[in-house]
């Protein structure tokens, strides 16, 4: 019996970064998730929650937490460590270059951060709900 070559050939891969979670092209959402933290003042966080509710998207916060992952290649710049979650966990701190980036950043404004938790959590909230609309 004859045995068969098979040649295999290389897959061509997409960027994940070009791609949103319905495989469309279209980014629409995550523009406007990207506007909305980049109005969030120095000094003060918001989380992901307040982030999806300002946007009448209320139940799309992992939505915004993963628009937040892909934000350090989008221009101009989203201060992402700014975004925490609803507890005021640094709970992305995992995606930054290194574990305590995150964290460094926010205390390089003045924000406290203890046990990754931002410290007066609830003064320092930045609702975009009330602030932008």
């Amino acid at each position: 019996m004859a045995t068969r070559k098979t040649t295999v050939r290389p897959v061509k891969k997409e960027k994940l970064a070009s791609i949103t979670p319905a495989g469309r092209k279209d980014n629409t959402f995550f523009e406007l998730v990207f506007e909305v933290a980049r109005q969030i003042p120095k000094g003060r966080v918001t989380s992901y929650g307040a982030i999806a509710a300002c946007l009448g998207a209320k139940s799309s916060s992992r939505m915004v937490g993963w628009a937040m992952h892909g934000a350090d290649k989008v221009k101009p710049k989203i201060p992402a460590h700014r975004v925490v979650n609803r507890n005021g966990m640094l709970s992305g701190k995992h995606h930054f270059a290194t574990p305590t980036r995150m964290k460094e950043l926010l205390e390089k404004e003045g924000i406290k951060v203890k046990k990754d938790t931002v410290v007066n959590f609830k003064q320092l909230f930045w609702d975009p709900a009330k602030e932008l609309i």
